[in-house]
Order: structure tokens, then sequence, then C-alpha cells
């Protein structure tokens, strides 16, 4: 396993030095692009971008007004925000997949590239992984939201404190949102004293089910004030 991992994080740093090196193509058509850049203007303008979304769960609204969906005026989840640019649809989903699954440094690179492009600054005190159950973890060889908050790091040098999943649930997947929350209870631990504010990263929001679960422990162990970082959204409707 660390053989794999040194040999990921020397391929991601081969691919960095190279888009810095050689002029560059744009990542979706392979059409030419300016220097330094790993996207033309009208791949980007055409990505899924989830630009109507609730302030709070970022799921897709039908309606322009910035306000809070349905489910989070009824039940409110126990962060405050999520910062969910894109959906989870088309070439960001392609992207997202490599990355995830297959470990893939290109996407992993290009995927965060976008991502700061939608976030000015990172206000919080403290970034927290959404974790894996060690069994998974070991299996997988890679855990994606360690990975994404490494890299929110090197920007914005913000602390990373580590949280545990003590339970190997089920996946997700199988389950809707009300079971979702049911399969989370107890799962998650932190263990260090938390800042005020602090900010949750994760690969994809669903159900907004483990950010929630992970926020309510983040606010027992000191937090007052809990955001979710995403880089997509999957529509609940």
């Amino acid at each position: 396993m660390q053989t794999q991992r040194i040999g990921r994080d020397l391929s991601g740093w081969i691919e960095r030095q190279l888009r810095l090196a050689l002029p560059g193509y744009c990542a979706f058509c392979l059409g030419e692009v300016s220097f330094g850049q790993a996207w033309c203007g009208t791949c980007f303008a055409s990505l899924p971008w989830n630009g109507q979304a609730c302030q709070c769960c970022g799921d897709p609204l039908s309606f322009a007004k910035a306000m809070p969906c349905r489910d989070c005026v009824d039940s409110p989840p126990a962060f405050t925000r999520a910062h969910v640019p894109f959906l989870y649809q088309g070439q960001v989903r392609q992207l997202i997949r490599e990355f995830k699954f297959h470990a893939s440094p290109r996407a992993g690179v290009l995927l965060m590239a976008l991502f700061k492009e939608t976030l000015a600054q990172c206000p919080a005190e403290a970034l927290i992984p959404v974790p894996l159950h060690q069994k998974r973890s070991q299996e997988r060889g890679f855990n994606q939201a360690q990975w994404l908050v490494k890299e929110l790091r090197k920007t914005w040098d913000i602390p990373i404190i580590k949280a545990l999943r003590t339970v190997d649930t089920p996946s997700q997947r199988l389950f809707g949102r009300t079971a979702r929350q049911r399969n989370l209870e107890g799962v998650f631990a932190i263990t260090a004293r938390l800042p005020k504010h602090v900010v949750i990263m994760d690969d994809v929001l669903t159900t907004g089910a483990t950010a929630h679960a992970l926020a309510l422990v983040a606010k027992e162990a000191g937090a007052e004030k809990v955001d979710v970082y995403a880089l997509a959204r999957t529509p609940r409707r």
C-alpha cells in the first residue's frame, strides 16, 4: 500500500510539472489554451454548474432566489452551509469516478483546480476530511477527501484535523435519506478539541447525511460553525 501511495504522489508531481513546462491543451476538448491554463472558456462554461442551489445544503433549486430548500427548513442539518459548485453529472461525474475509484492524478489535479476557481478564500480555522473506516481505507489504499484537504492546505495553510470512522457501515449508496442518517448514527468520533469554525470536506454530497452526522460530532468537540465543501452535488429530486 505504501508503494502504491508513493507511486501516486510521484505521478501527481510529474503531471503538475508537465502542465507548467509544456504548452497546454484543454483537458476536455484538447483545443489549445493559453500557457498555464488547463481548460478553454467554452468547456469551462459548459460544465454542469450548480448555479441555483439551496444556501444550506447545496441541493439544486428550480428558482434563483437564495434561500433554504424545504428539507432544510423542515429538518435543518447540523452544518451551516454547503459550498458545492458542480452537479454530479457529465464530465465532472466522469472525473470524480476516475479520481475516487482509480486514484487518477490527472482527474484529482483538474478537479481541485476547478474547485479553487470557485472559492476566493477559505475562512475556516480547520479542515476535516470525511474519514474512511480503516478496513475500507486499506482495501482502497486511497482516501479522496484526505487528498482534497491536503491540496486546499497548500493554498490556504489551514490545519487538518482527522476524524475517525469507528464503524464499518454498509455503503450509503444502498439507502435513502432517512436510512442513511440511521446508518451513520454513532459512526464518527473526533478526539481533538476543535476551533470555532471548521470545514468538512468530501468529494460528493448526496443527501447530506454523512456531513450532518460528522457535523454533529464536530460540534460536540467544540466547533460552533460547521461548513461543508464538496466537489459535486447529486440532486435529491
